[in-house]
């Protein structure tokens, strides 16, 4: 799908949006040189345009005890597009994977787990990927430090 049409204000307003989605919308306006209706409307269109998908709280993993960010590399028995398409399914459902890719390579999805504890994460395993009979293996990596989390993008 190929990338909206944008004006200058609207990518100023979802930088500002992107720092901070409670931002009042007469801040807003003020900061782009728009009345506060104008944002308004190009705000409602740029969700309904689907350019703005949601608007969420960013917590903090660690205040809400999921300290531990682990990378998972998992590689498929087979890569027929019913086992793709199944496994897309059940990581997209288990709460514990924060972020899922389907990637190119020899592994066939990266994903990204929130874990409290790395016994928790060993019991995770087993669901996930050990017990799982559409996965050939995985590979884990554990984070050390979150240098840089972010939803922002470069606009």
């Amino acid at each position: 799908m190929p990338a909206q049409v944008l004006d200058e204000q609207d990518r100023a307003i979802l930088r500002l949006l992107q720092e901070d989605a409670a931002r009042p919308q007469r801040e807003i306006a003020e900061a782009v040189n728009l009345s506060a209706p104008a944002v308004q409307r190009r705000i409602a269109r740029l969700e309904r345009d689907g350019i703005i998908r949601r608007t969420v709280a960013v917590v903090d993993p660690v205040a809400v005890g999921l300290p531990i960010t682990v990378l998972v590399e998992v590689t498929l028995t087979n890569d027929r597009s019913a086992t793709v398409s199944t496994v897309k399914r059940f990581f997209r459902d288990a709460p514990e994977v924060q972020q899922c890719y389907c990637v190119t390579g020899t592994a066939g999805f990266i994903l990204v787990l929130l874990v409290p504890s790395m016994e928790d994460y060993e019991t995770r395993t087993a669901r996930l990927f050990a017990d799982n009979e559409m996965v050939r293996s995985y590979r884990t990596i554990v984070v050390l430090d979150r240098v840089k989390v972010t939803s922002s993008l470069p606009i």
